[in-house]
């Protein structure tokens, strides 16, 4: 008897035959759950799948169509043209009722909280400002996901909110580091802690921009400003 067993367990057939016949038990007695459990997978998934390119993909490429005579009226400056169309194109706002969830619908709130502010409207602009959700995926949406911070920090200057304005900044400097946005904005932060009388706060920023971006547009005002302070 000890030699039969000891035989079975050196015998590789034996033992896999043996595991296959232990699943297959477990298949039989559990067959109608895997059965639903496996449906309901593949149901996720392809409805996951089938959201994503045959419903989002769509909508996403409609709303780009939509939103394209608005920027160009943007682009002209026509803020409440682009903002509201006219009956032939839709403007940013009806781009966003109609296709707020889509990459396009979302930066239709950053188009349409800039129109409002140049429109001289800063309370709605900063509410569809604040919509925006930003993105640092490539240097195009960097530099929008900066500008949208930025902007937010203008807003805050405007309402004698300094501190928050610095915030804003500072994540305007850290959703784009290049020499032309970056630099900007550490003027203006510094500017900001100048404002609220810190004048140590306010010589940091300057002497950011002189070190990291020496060769930008923004380092011979901050040589200036920062001569002031001393």
């Amino acid at each position: 008897m000890a030699q039969h067993k000891q035989q079975n367990e050196q015998d590789p057939e034996i033992a896999i035959s043996s595991a296959i016949g232990n699943v297959e038990a477990f298949i039989m007695k559990n067959g109608r759950s895997l059965l639903i459990a496996l449906i309901v997978i593949i149901v996720v998934v392809g409805g996951f799948f089938g959201y994503k390119y045959l419903i989002m993909a769509p909508r996403g490429e409609k709303a780009a169509a939509a939103m394209f005579s608005a920027e160009q009226q943007f682009a002209k400056d026509s803020f409440r043209l682009a903002l509201e169309g006219d009956g032939n194109f839709a403007g940013f706002l009806e781009v966003i009722e109609k296709y707020g969830s889509t990459p396009a619908g979302n930066l239709a709130n950053h188009y349409t909280g800039i129109c409002y502010l140049k429109m001289g409207d800063p309370v709605r602009a900063l509410e569809y400002l604040k919509k925006y959700k930003a993105s640092t995926d490539n240097v195009t949406s960097k530099i929008i996901a900066a500008q949208n911070y930025g902007l937010q920090g203008d807003i805050a200057v405007e309402q004698k909110d300094y501190a928050k304005a610095v915030k804003f900044y500072d994540k305007a400097v850290a959703a784009a580091d290049n020499n032309l946005t970056a630099p900007m904005y550490l003027r203006k932060a510094g500017l900001a802690e100048q404002a609220q009388g810190n004048g140590a706060k306010a010589a940091a920023y300057y002497e950011q921009i002189l070190t990291s971006y020496p060769a930008s547009m923004d380092a011979r005002d901050a040589e200036k400003l920062l001569g002031s302070i001393k």
